[in-house]
């Protein structure tokens, strides 16, 4: 079967590998994209901070790669994708819609972290752990116009473990896509594959995320709060705050459980054995590892910079990476 591979993560990049060791499959042609590129909601253009350089890859097995520069609809662009005669595409870590021009040429199958047609749409890994859902998984479909609409070609669940954190929930999640890549490819290429509709009832479309949707609420009860903080930490962007009118980046937190207040959400509290408490909407949350100017702390060392506590954090809304993207 000839197969044309889209992609640009480090995700897509782990996919061509499965891809690359299947004998039964001829790599065609690879379409990447570079680091930096326009998108939907930020037209002057991000910069994708989980990147790989899946054209390279291609280049050192003699594939042919084409990069994109500019959107998907580009006629020349289609012409030298025909030209390959592709069975199928696939799609993985990706951040385009794929048109139906292309789709015309052969079927494409894409793979989106959830378990569709629950958490259609932008950053699904990240919705679920903010959401506080218990799993999630992998979804391989066949695209059409819709958004992650198309038939399901195969689904393999994960669990979310209450001590996870976006990379460690990620990096399974990644392990269950090839899996499932090396179960259903087999099936697409000897034509055995059963698709099987989507049901519109059950069908979330969350919106993508862009870097401003990273700032923390401190009026929300500290377990919220620290989940959302594990949701964006390392190697996304993370949750952020501000501290002294400048930007703040929380990597780790826990929920105090047994630290009650009355003080406004976002007030930075010293304990006696300098813990750094942060009220919140109930309860408070024990910072453990934040970022500012230019240098990281972690809970030993935030005597530092917060002294004997009494500031505010959020009082300046500036957000520090407007421009990242993290795969999500």
């Amino acid at each position: 079967m000839n197969l044309v591979f889209i992609g640009t993560s480090q995700f897509g990049m782990r996919c061509l590998h499965t891809c690359l060791d299947m004998k039964f499959l001829r790599i065609v042609g690879v379409v990447s994209a570079p680091q930096s590129f326009a998108i939907s909601y930020r037209p002057e253009g991000v910069k994708n901070i989980m990147h790989a350089d899946i054209a390279n890859l291609a280049r050192s097995r003699g594939i042919p790669e084409i990069k994109l520069k500019r959107t998907m609809k580009e006629t020349e662009l289609l012409e030298a994708i025909a030209q390959w005669k592709p069975d199928a595409f696939l799609v993985a870590g990706w951040y385009h819609m794929i048109p139906r021009s292309w789709r015309k040429i052969a079927p494409a199958y894409g793979l989106h972290a959830s378990l569709l047609p629950d958490y259609s749409g932008g950053a699904p890994l990240v919705w679920a752990m903010i959401n506080g859902e218990s799993k999630t998984g992998i979804t391989m479909f066949q695209m059409d116009d819709g958004v992650d609409s198309g038939l399901i070609a195969g689904q393999k669940e994960e669990s979310i473990l209450p001590d996870d954190t976006i990379g460690t929930l990620y990096s399974r999640v990644e392990d269950r896509a090839q899996e499932l890549l090396i179960e259903v490819l087999p099936q697409l290429a000897d034509g055995t594959l059963k698709l099987r509709p989507q049901d519109e009832r059950q069908r979330r479309v969350f919106p993508q995320r862009s870097p401003e949707d990273g700032w923390i609420d401190w009026t929300q009860d500290s377990a919220d709060v620290e989940r959302f903080i594990r949701s964006q930490t390392r190697p996304y962007p993370d949750a952020y705050t501000s501290f002294l009118g400048k930007p703040m980046h929380i990597w780790r937190a826990s929920a105090n459980i047994q630290s009650s207040t009355s003080s406004e959400p976002g007030r930075i509290r010293r304990t006696e054995k300098e813990r750094f408490l942060i009220s919140c909407g109930n309860k408070s949350l024990e910072l453990r590892e934040i970022s500012f100017e230019g240098h990281t702390y972690d809970e030993s060392q935030l005597v530092n910079i917060f002294g004997k506590g009494g500031q505010i954090l959020g009082s300046s809304r500036e957000c520090p990476f407007a421009s990242n993207l993290g795969d999500q």
